[in-house]
């Protein structure tokens, strides 16, 4: 088995596909990836040799930020925003949604289960 970034890739998958388990790393970045260590996309994991997977690791390390640094990178960028006290930062705050979505009926996966306001339970 194929170890990526800290990431076990599955054996049967085409190398394209399984680069998507890591966290950071799309379709498009993966075969970016195999283009530049010159890699077929059909491979598949299991035929993959060493010195193959050790290309793929090299070519990662240094040409993307995946992972723990880039969830390391994508929170402090949230923190930024909520210091900065703008409107993203205080939806994020506040555990609203952030992208202008409306909040009268839906939004329940950012808010929360239902507080009932109001009736006062006897």
């Amino acid at each position: 088995m194929a170890r990526i970034a800290g990431v076990d890739l599955p054996k049967k998958k085409r190398i394209e596909y399984a680069l998507t388990y890591i966290y950071g790393i799309g379709l498009k970045t993966s075969r970016d990836i195999l283009n530049a260590v010159n890699i077929s996309y059909d491979k598949r994991v299991q035929d993959l040799g060493e010195d193959e997977v050790s290309s793929i690791a090299k070519e990662i390390q240094s040409h993307h930020i995946v992972e723990g640094d880039l969830r390391k990178k994508v929170t402090m960028d949230i923190k930024a925003l909520m210091d900065l006290g703008n409107y993203r930062g205080l939806r994020h705050r506040k555990g609203l949604p952030v992208r202008g979505q409306t909040t009268k009926n839906n939004a329940r996966t950012r808010k929360g289960k239902k507080k009932t306001v109001g009736s006062a339970s006897k």
